[in-house]
């Protein structure tokens, strides 16, 4: 896996290019349970071979499934790369924390990220974002 990115929506573009609209790494709320009305996780693959991917997000203490993906099936050719994007719909977070973004691959664990949901305090400000504005 090369990367994983969450965003509002996504466009396949001419020249087989993905346009990503809303990425973000975190979401700042003012009530919970929220509702999700529509976002993807894309991810991309390097390496060679027919594989199944599956995405699933789970509570910040690991024990319950907030969404699961359908299997999706990509293939990636000899020297390329391949894009697989996942789609949801209407997911409901019932807390703030740190949920877990997997991605597995032929039912394997490949790929795990945080995102984060925050909620807006009493004085109407956000909960301040400890992550790193610094690019790697």
């Amino acid at each position: 896996m090369m990367y994983t990115i969450f965003c509002d929506d996504v466009r396949l573009e001419m020249g087989n290019k993905l346009s990503l609209m809303g990425v973000f790494h975190q979401i700042v709320v003012q009530q919970f349970p929220v509702t999700l009305l529509k976002f993807a996780v894309v991810s991309q693959w390097r390496g060679e071979g027919q594989f199944l991917s599956e995405v699933r997000i789970l509570t910040p203490d690991r024990r319950q499934a907030v969404v699961l993906s359908e299997p999706s099936p990509f293939e990636v050719a000899r020297g390329g790369v391949a894009n697989n994007v996942s789609f949801f719909f209407n997911v409901v977070f019932p807390a703030p924390g740190k949920y877990l973004v997997q991605t597995l691959v032929d039912s394997t664990l490949a790929d795990e990220q945080e995102l984060t949901l925050l909620i807006v305090n009493d004085t109407g400000a956000t909960v301040a974002d400890t992550t790193s504005e610094a690019v790697n």
